[in-house]
């Protein structure tokens, strides 16, 4: 008998001959389609090849449903992220969007994502864009943590060594002032001072005027808001004109192109990441150390041992979210449909107790990141690697 005839007998069969209850809903034979646009070039390439290798560990099959996997490049670009959002949902017909890599875009996506009402889980950090859940947000959410988590990580390491004064450098676009924003209210909270507040582009390859702008400020520390290879550019230049003073980044830099390129120069450097990053290093007892490194050694078996960085990571959460809600929105309605992008929406937004990478997720119709603070951990950056910091 041919898959087709198949199909059709089966169709035809009573429930019960199936083994289907009577009242359940009956299976759905169309296809998941997943659109996913990274910055897999430019700029956040570091950030976004792990987030591209990730797809490839994600689920083929989600309730006996077979999932296709449409991955394009943005290229780091807001406007080449627009399109190819528009391309996945028009073309491709995608039941959800899984990015984009940077703030930017995924801030540039959110009208086209909301205007076809199909849910995006961004891999993006900045907390405009799942905040406030408003008509377009409501269909928008994220999985890396959000910058006041960290900031306030970074806050309370400041004050416990004595720092008082803060010099600011973050990239001129949505990434650097989400987080100058965000570090302001709680430095103010931890009686820090910031006494200098420069921007810079990602693809600049200068920061001098900037830099002796913090160094005549004189502050204990500096913070850099960048993320990526690019944010070792105002450390190079601050270590080049003799600043002593501590150097702290953001969780973007959190993977290992960062230390290739920093070398020396970021040696010592303080940051807030997620607990991928030191996955090993975590004591047993963690409540991520488990699905961490569940993570680490799927990633590593197949790129290979040392290879794994946070920002994959988040994209295997986008993953594991969207298995999550597939499974339940599979209930409700049939793959490529308004009804079947609705219910995966509403399973997204009701999320509990999913056993992330990075961190456990219980979302709400007011939170559509859903972490807590066992999403965070201070590391250091010592001989060249991450050094777990209890």
């Amino acid at each position: 008998m041919t898959f087709q005839k198949t199909l059709i007998a089966l169709a035809a069969a009573p429930a019960i001959a199936l083994g289907i209850a009577p009242g359940a809903a009956t299976l759905a034979w169309a296809d998941i389609n997943v659109g996913v646009t990274v910055s897999a070039t430019g700029p956040a390439a570091s950030l976004g090849i792990p987030e591209k290798n990730t797809i490839a560990l994600m689920p083929q099959t989600i309730g006996g449903q077979k999932v296709n996997y449409i991955v394009l490049d943005d290229a780091s670009d807001t406007t080449t992220a627009v399109s190819n959002t528009r391309k996945l949902i028009t073309e491709s017909k995608v039941d959800v969007i899984l990015g984009s890599t940077t703030t930017p875009n995924s801030l540039a996506m959110i009208d086209v994502v909301a205007e076809n009402q199909t849910p995006m889980i961004s891999m993006a950090a900045s907390a405009r864009i799942v905040e406030p859940v408003d008509a377009k947000r409501r269909w928008v959410f994220k999985t890396p943590q959000n910058d006041i988590m960290m900031s306030l990580a970074i806050a309370v390491s400041m004050a416990d060594a004595g720092v008082k004064t803060v010099g600011f450098i973050g990239f001129s676009d949505a990434y650097g002032e989400g987080w100058y924003q965000e570090f302001s209210k709680v430095a103010a909270v931890k009686g820090l001072t910031l006494v200098a507040n420069e921007r810079y582009a990602r693809n600049d390859t200068s920061v001098t005027g900037q830099v002796l702008k913090i160094i005549a400020a004189k502050p204990d520390a500096v913070l850099v808001a960048g993320s990526g290879t690019p944010a070792v550019l105002p450390q190079r230049a601050l270590k080049e004109r003799g600043y002593a003073g501590k150097y702290y980044q953001t969780h973007g830099v959190a993977n290992n192109d960062f230390l290739r390129v920093g070398g020396a120069e970021v040696e010592g450097t303080l940051l807030p990441a997620g607990p991928v990053l030191v996955a090993a290093q975590l004591p047993a007892n963690h409540p991520v150390k488990k699905a961490a490194m569940d993570y680490v050694t799927r990633y590593e078996a197949m790129y290979g041992k040392g290879s794994v960085s946070t920002f994959g990571a988040h994209a295997w959460d986008t993953g594991l979210l969207m298995q999550a809600a597939a499974t339940q929105a599979l209930k409700k309605a049939q793959p490529g449909t308004p009804e079947f992008r609705s219910a995966l929406r509403d399973a997204l937004e009701a999320t509990r107790e999913v056993n992330g990478a990075h961190g456990i997720f219980n979302m709400s119709p007011t939170d559509h990141l859903g972490l807590d603070q066992r999403a965070r951990v201070m590391v250091k950056v010592e001989k060249g690697a991450w050094k777990y910091q209890p």
